[in-house]
């Protein structure tokens, strides 16, 4: 069945176009085009975007769960509710992330996503794990749990690499540990992201783990080091490095908590466009009331506490990941950090595809790309979801 969207404000790459359609059949786009769509069929399937907004779905880079769900329970369960979560909110795609744990602990992980990523057929698609760890900074861990933190051992990361059957798609680490460059040098060679994160590197280290492969920057700001005085000299950190170097690319948690206004827009001041990308970094409590959750796995997570929006550790010493979703993310770009819509929906679709290496297919409305279509009014309300054709979610 073919189907077609009319009466569209078509978000493109390269501008809005204010009444047009799009025409998908077996989950791929074929047509797109301006003002009325004239050649239906009596089997085409219609959908009247009313005026509203439709753009390619979003993609979330870095999330550890929603909907009371964390990847860490290693359950099919909690993955597929996840997923199905972020969809009601405009993600199509998204990248489940671990946290510090076990060896044992991640190779579960593996057989648990393989299991649901073939019977993820109701929320947003898997587009592989996003490793968090065990390899940070221990003077930036924020709320992952001290006791699994170590350094990269080949013996170790070998097996992970082994035993994940080319499931891993990005791997955030501290740039700066023994081991970590190496394992940068491996990732690259496999087509994996490296990204640094939860880091105390220097400027030089960042720049020297660069030709190493770690071309991503993981939450921008969050644990990560910045101008630091040692023995009378001062010396750049990380969040100088990721300014400097222009080709890196760095994600941001733009749900207003992380970030405040003046910190979003120095990032669009100062950074490309093209290179920012908006990422929940959401852990169980998206999508749900506040209170008590666990963040991680039910069984070894961390008790956080989720008041007024906000995910903290019990003791509110750090943020503990967000219960951010993808609207929340582009309606702040647009309200708060007073960018344009154009620009805060290609950070959460075009740019997130690029960085993660499969732009070929999503990340934009394009014929030949998936159908990956999220349509919204002018507040950032999303009113449904598509996912390769198929339609996940629609507003009542």
């Amino acid at each position: 069945m073919r189907t077609i969207i009319k009466n569209a404000a078509l978000i493109l790459p390269d501008r809005i176009l204010t009444k047009g359609f799009i025409v998908y059949s077996d989950g791929i786009i074929t047509q797109i085009g301006e003002g009325n769509f004239e050649a239906y069929k009596e089997s085409d399937n219609v959908i009247d975007a009313k005026g509203n907004y439709v753009s390619a779905g979003f993609i979330d880079m870095h999330t550890h769960g929603a909907g009371g769900h964390d990847f860490m329970d290693n359950t099919v369960e909690a993955y597929l509710g996840a997923a199905a979560t972020h969809a009601r909110y405009g993600t199509t795609s998204l990248v489940p992330t671990t946290l510090t744990s076990t060896t044992e602990e991640l190779l579960h992980t593996f057989s648990v996503y393989k299991q649901a990523n073939g019977q993820n057929d109701n929320g947003a698609a898997f587009l592989g794990l996003h490793l968090e760890g065990p390899y940070f900074a221990y003077s930036q861990r924020g709320a992952q749990d001290p006791k699994y933190l170590r350094n990269p051992e080949p013996e170790e990361y070998n097996r992970i690499l082994a035993e994940s059957n080319g499931n891993i798609i990005r791997w955030s680490m501290a740039p700066e540990l023994d081991g970590a460059l190496a394992l940068g040098d491996l990732l690259k060679s496999k087509g994996i992201l490296a990204s640094l994160g939860h880091t105390d590197a220097l400027y030089d280290e960042v720049v020297e783990a660069y030709k190493h492969g770690f071309t991503h920057v993981t939450h921008l700001y969050s644990c990560m080091s910045t101008v630091t005085r040692r023995n009378a000299y001062r010396y750049a950190g990380a969040i100088e490095a990721a300014y400097m170097i222009d080709d890196m690319s760095v994600e941001i948690i733009a749900d207003g908590i992380h970030l405040p206004k003046a910190l979003l827009q120095y990032v669009c001041k100062f950074k490309a466009t093209d290179k920012i990308v908006l990422c929940t970094d959401s852990m169980r409590a998206a999508g749900m009331p506040d209170g008590e959750y666990i963040l991680g796995s039910k069984e070894k997570g961390q008790k956080v506490i989720v008041e007024d929006g906000v995910a903290k550790l019990p003791d509110r010493s750090a943020f503990a990941g967000s219960v951010a979703t993808a609207d929340r993310l582009v309606r702040t770009m647009v309200e708060i950090a007073e960018v344009p819509l154009h620009d805060a929906v290609k950070m959460i679709t075009q740019n997130a595809a690029e960085v993660l290496g499969v732009s070929k297919a999503k990340g934009s409305l394009e014929v030949g790309k998936d159908a990956d279509i999220v349509i919204f009014d002018s507040k950032i309300s999303v009113q449904t979801t598509i996912v390769k054709g198929k339609i996940i979610y629609t507003q009542n």
